[in-house]
């Protein structure tokens, strides 16, 4: 939980520096409409890439194949979406490098190549065999 927090102050701290270094470069009033700009702009491409990513799992649902990357790549858009609301340049960054699909899909690479050492896969150990149910009288007198 400390090292969230943390995370969370120094990103704060990050963006206020970003907003007065080019405030004080553009001005403040163009400064402000940046900021929501590319709110809007990446708000409405969020919605373009969900979509596309939804009609992309039920084609795969529909073959029968699974979606595991269309289900990641929809929550990395929604959490891109969020990213680009929260006002700020490097939050806004961060949230139009995950939601382009070249980026994402280089990104959730790199980010499954550290978890595939930590999962465990299951071995196969089973027998395949079959039976046969026989009946004898001590089973009838129950």
């Amino acid at each position: 939980m400390g090292t969230i927090l943390i995370y969370i102050i120094g990103l704060t701290i990050i963006e206020i520096y970003l907003f007065i270094s080019i405030g004080s470069k553009i001005g403040a009033f163009t400064t402000i409409l940046l900021i929501f700009s590319t709110a809007i702009i990446g708000v409405y491409y969020a919605k373009y890439e969900g979509l596309k990513t939804l009609k992309s799992g039920f084609i795969q649902l529909s073959k029968g194949e699974p979606m595991g990357y269309e289900i990641l790549s929809g929550a990395g858009i929604a959490f891109a979406a969020l990213l680009l609301i929260i006002p700020g340049f490097l939050t806004d960054l961060m949230g139009f490098l995950l939601i382009f699909p070249i980026t994402r899909k280089f990104l959730f690479k790199k980010i499954s190549k550290k978890f595939d050492n930590k999962i465990v896969k299951p071995k196969n150990n089973f027998i395949d065999g079959e039976f046969e149910d026989i009946e004898d009288e001590n089973d009838k007198k129950l």
